[in-house]
């Protein structure tokens, strides 16, 4: 086990570099699709408020819409009907499902944001490790070891570039998420009031 653990720290961090190159794929493919998901989601969840708001609502086919704003309005439409009262509580219960929909995959953008620079940082780490080593092998002079920390730190920097963008994603992602399921929640509030 001794001699697994030696290999690995002398190996430098070329792979982990590899490995923050698949974090980096993954992030990416993770950013396009949930961008181009809440997108639809955002447009649906504008004309139906636009809708509502120019008191057209009457004439709203909510089947028409695709989007978490839709479903739950329509499952508003139900409850008004029943003539139930509009509860807060009852509606995060509602929005639930749809908040976990809207918000699917954006914990691989948190995660990445987080742990990236933290796997750079390992791979400095293991270079550094590779690099003094390397000095003790050969004998030779500090240049050994610059080289190979220059090397070394390139991990750090791979592992910040991956991080950024995961975070600044993952930031405004939720920011869409919260907009849609509040914007939501007020149409649902200004249809019962206006009701009354």
């Amino acid at each position: 086990m001794l001699a697994i653990l030696k290999a690995l720290a002398f190996s430098g961090g070329d792979w982990i570099i590899w490995a923050l190159l698949l974090c980096s794929i993954v992030a990416v493919a993770v950013i396009i699709e949930r961008g181009l998901f809440l997108k639809k989601e955002e447009a649906a969840f504008l004309a139906l408020r636009k809708l509502i708001l120019t008191g057209a609502e009457g004439k709203i086919n909510l089947s028409e819409f695709d989007g978490a704003s839709s479903r739950l309005l329509a499952e508003e439409m139900t409850e008004r009907s029943r003539k139930k009262p509009f509860n807060n509580d009852i509606f995060a219960a509602k929005s639930w499902p749809e908040k976990n929909l809207l918000e699917q995959r954006l914990l691989i953008l948190g995660t990445l944001g987080s742990n990236a620079p933290f796997i750079g940082l390992l791979g400095t780490v293991l270079g550094v490790i590779k690099a003094f080593h390397d000095l003790s092998q050969s004998g030779a002079g500090p240049e050994v070891v610059m080289k190979g920390l220059s090397e070394a730190l390139v991990t750090t920097a791979i592992g910040l570039f991956v991080a950024i963008p995961c975070v600044i994603a993952y930031n405004y992602f939720q920011d869409k998420v919260q907009k849609i399921l509040s914007g939501t929640e007020s149409l649902i509030v200004f249809l019962r009031y206006r009701s009354e």
